[in-house]
């Protein structure tokens, strides 16, 4: 027990000192002494994003510093994922969200900050990437049965397509078995009340909180 606290305890420190290959190796470590992922996660990924989202917040920490914890963060999910997916059904996901940055958008900073702020919080997120067709969207959130459709958009011209999603969803019947958030940089949430999207999201740690509410 107090080797696997020992190893947690390893792998929130190389979240808060940024180190990628660190935290991958932490993780194989944490495997191969039998820790579950999911512990793991919760044990170290979980407090020190927050902690890192405190920082950011409170001045003392920058977008490069958020940027380098996601990447340490990312590295060791890259390890513990393929394990996870391994458990299936043994998981109990507090629910599944289709996340990606809209159509005509390259920009995939924000999303994936939001997309691991989600994995960590225990979601099953189905990333689609950037520069996402509309249909992409409605056609994954009904293959998987989503519970949340999530859409960032980092350009003033392509924050229409996040209204279009929610016309898809509507004529494809799904509107009201699935909410949607939408998130990014020009995004507020006057702009979310007008197309109808149920979350605005100002930030990962906004995001997760308010799906958390809107799912319990």
């Amino acid at each position: 027990m107090f080797k696997n606290q020992e190893i947690i305890s390893k792998a929130k420190e190389a979240i808060l000192d940024f180190d990628d290959k660190a935290a991958e190796m932490i993780a194989k470590e944490a495997l191969e002494a039998g820790i579950d992922p999911l512990e793991l996660i919760e044990g170290s990924f979980t407090g020190a994003m927050v902690d890192v989202g405190e920082q950011f917040a409170a001045g003392k920490l920058f977008l490069p510093h958020m940027l380098a914890a996601v990447d340490a963060t990312q590295a060791a999910m890259s390890i513990l994922l393929p394990e996870i997916e391994k458990m299936g059904s043994k998981i109990n996901f507090k629910g599944t969200v289709v996340i990606g940055t809209i159509e005509g958008d390259i920009h995939s900073v924000g999303k994936d900050i939001v997309a691991t702020a989600l994995i960590i919080a225990g979601y099953n997120v189905v990333d689609l990437g950037r520069d996402v067709p509309i249909e992409h969207y409605v056609k994954k959130a009904q293959e998987v049965n989503a519970d949340v459709v999530a859409s960032s958009a980092l350009m003033t011209i392509t924050m229409i397509n996040q209204m279009r999603i929610e016309e898809q969803l509507t004529e494809a019947g799904l509107r009201n078995s699935v909410k949607t958030m939408v998130g990014g940089a020009p995004v507020t949430q006057e702009w979310a009340d007008r197309i109808g999207a149920d979350i605005y999201a100002e930030n990962a740690r906004n995001a997760v909180d308010k799906i958390n509410a809107l799912l319990a």
